[in-house]
């Protein structure tokens, strides 16, 4: 009974994630779904990222269980931002994002940003109608993530690996990072960088606008 209704419980997601997918690609919208364990560095590579990506409009849904602490990281940014709070849930899904695109009224050509809710199992479960998946990881973390959660590595089109600027303090091998997602998604792509002092965000940025 209990997977009855988790088979359930997902179509109808799917059903309104594909809602979204049209709305949102039909705006010119493009929607990008990043996904991580906490403390990885997600807000501010997305507080970097809103600073320098030049002149494209940029938009963010901010979704934690409590608290509005990182959407008003982002607002002070001058980007505008919605706060998705969960509760007990661990993950946003296609009906909160809904409600967060009607909220924000993003124009035409924006990019979305969603800042899913710290957690590396349920928001790979749940399609939100974005265009792409990143996986935000950071060397404090552990070179076996990918190994540990393969669904959600599975699930990336890129997985980004954050505070490459600590790997001379840390047990990180980053060579061996990038073996293990490649045996998860051979077809993701892994990018290193470090949010806080700039290093590699410019193949951030490519990959953004490609």
């Amino acid at each position: 009974m209990e997977i009855t209704l988790e088979q359930k419980v997902l179509a109808k997601n799917d059903e309104l994630a594909a809602a979204n997918r049209a709305l949102l690609e039909g705006r010119g919208i493009s929607t990008i779904n990043l996904m991580s364990s906490p403390g990885s560095g997600k807000t501010t590579l997305l507080e970097r990222t809103i600073s320098e990506i030049g002149d494209r409009p940029v938009a963010v849904v901010e979704g934690d269980q409590e608290t509005r602490i990182d959407a008003e990281r982002i607002r002070r940014t001058g980007c505008p931002v919605v706060q998705v709070n969960t509760g007990a849930g661990c993950h946003l899904d296609a009906a909160m994002l809904r409600d967060a695109v009607d909220r924000l009224a993003p124009g035409r050509g924006t990019l979305l940003f969603v800042e899913n809710v710290g957690n590396l199992v349920c928001p790979a479960l749940f399609d939100l109608g974005e265009r792409g998946r990143v996986v935000v990881i950071s060397v404090t973390e552990g070179t076996d993530k990918p190994l540990k959660y393969p669904y959600m590595f599975a699930a990336a089109d890129l997985v980004v690996v954050n505070k490459v600027d600590l790997l001379p303090y840390v047990d990180f091998d980053l060579e061996a990072c990038r073996s293990h997602v490649a045996s998860v998604n051979p077809k993701a792509e892994v990018l290193a960088l470090s949010a806080t002092k700039g290093e590699n965000l410019d193949a951030w940025y490519a990959w953004l606008a490609g």
